[in-house]
């Protein structure tokens, strides 16, 4: 009798795909308006400080489709996103105090950049395709050097060691300068401007990165990066996959590249060193190794806690600016998204998207 009851009591009823699809649904509209609306509010250091996460989400995204989904480890992403970067400023640059340029028009420029760090990757797919895990890594690590080598040296196309002027974007006749225009009363400089191109690039680049994933690549990819023999057996073009994600991944970072050189106005060889790398491994483990979100809230994470320590040291204990005895910004926002990477391997291998995940599983009654 009483296992009659017990087989007849009802379960806590799960949540209905269709309520959390329109909560999720909701929730995104509702970032979106507020994202849509922030230049109007906000003043230029927020604008930039979102430009950078922004480029960062976009870098990141493509670097987690090689590593999170494809198990592919690269220590040479901040080498595309220099191609990317002086790329654009050599397309579009004229030739001119010191340096050489094209004078293309600005968008196509832009395209033109991309599709050089796609080439760039494509010439080191076939390595790529090849090697694994930590052997890949080091090969990828010596496209750092080289790059820092060519960047510092090849002084005719990249200003050497004092970089060179970003040329500025033009678009449909709209030029991302700061002449103002204004718009319901507000002026929109620069900052503004690109605040909307960023969000157009960064929805784009995430929603086909999604696509991917959820589709017929995605499922080869992750079979690769679980189980490499298997997947070869089953018919999956190992070595061809590995090389085409490689390309993909190189032009997100060549895009990153071309929005991160928009928003300095200036580039500089220094920045695109391996520290640049190794901040966007950080990103996509904090984020969520595979995970499209989890690369985006990684970026933002890393990419926005300097610029706020930096703003806001005089507030903070132990932090304050360089050569006044406590510690730089710079150098506290690498203590602590490093203890960050070590908290999330040790305690939420997932990353930061877990945490969210969980929740919805650990409270089916409130999504209900």
């Amino acid at each position: 009798m009483s296992d009659t009851l017990t087989r007849a009591r009802p379960t806590p009823a799960a949540p209905s795909r269709t309520f959390l699809t329109r909560r999720r649904t909701y929730a995104a509209g509702a970032l979106a308006l507020v994202l849509l609306a922030l230049p109007f509010y906000v003043d230029r250091f927020w604008l930039q400080a979102g430009l950078f996460a922004m480029a960062a989400a976009i870098g990141a995204i493509g670097l987690n489709l090689l590593t999170g989904a494809t198990g592919q480890l690269s220590m040479g992403h901040a080498f595309f996103l220099a191609v990317g970067a002086y790329g654009y400023c050599v397309f579009a640059g004229e030739k001119g105090q010191g340096v050489d340029g094209l004078g293309l028009p600005a968008w196509l420029a832009a395209v033109l950049a991309v599709l050089l760090a796609g080439v760039a990757g494509g010439l080191f797919s076939p390595i790529a395709g090849r090697l694994q895990g930590a052997y890949l890594g080091i090969a990828t690590l010596a496209l750092i050097f080289i790059g820092q080598h060519v960047l510092f040296n090849a002084e005719d196309l990249t200003g050497g060691a004092n970089g060179r002027d970003v040329p500025l974007m033009n678009l449909f006749g709209l030029s991302f300068d700061d002449s103002e225009l204004t718009l319901a009363g507000v002026p929109f400089g620069s900052a503004e401007k690109l605040w909307y191109l960023g969000l157009v690039l960064t929805l784009g680049c995430g929603l086909f990165a999604r696509g991917v994933l959820r589709g017929r690549p995605g499922r080869a990819m992750n079979a690769i990066r679980d189980h490499r023999i298997a997947a070869g057996v089953l018919g999956v073009p190992v070595a061809r996959y590995r090389g085409a994600v490689f390309v993909l991944s190189s032009m997100y970072a060549g895009l990153a590249g071309v929005l991160l050189a928009l928003v300095f106005q200036r580039t500089v060889p220094d920045y695109f060193g391996i520290t640049l790398s190794l901040e966007y491994l950080a990103m996509i483990v904090i984020g969520g190794l595979g995970s499209v979100t989890g690369a985006v809230v990684g970026a933002a994470f890393v990419s926005l806690l300097p610029q706020l320590l930096t703003r806001y040291s005089d507030a903070l204990p132990l932090v304050s600016a360089p050569g006044t005895g406590g510690i730089a910004p710079g150098e506290a926002s690498r203590y602590l998204y490093g203890a960050a990477v070590v908290a999330v391997v040790l305690f939420l291998p997932g990353g930061l998207v877990r945490i969210a995940t969980r929740r919805a599983r650990k409270h089916p009654q409130e999504d209900a």
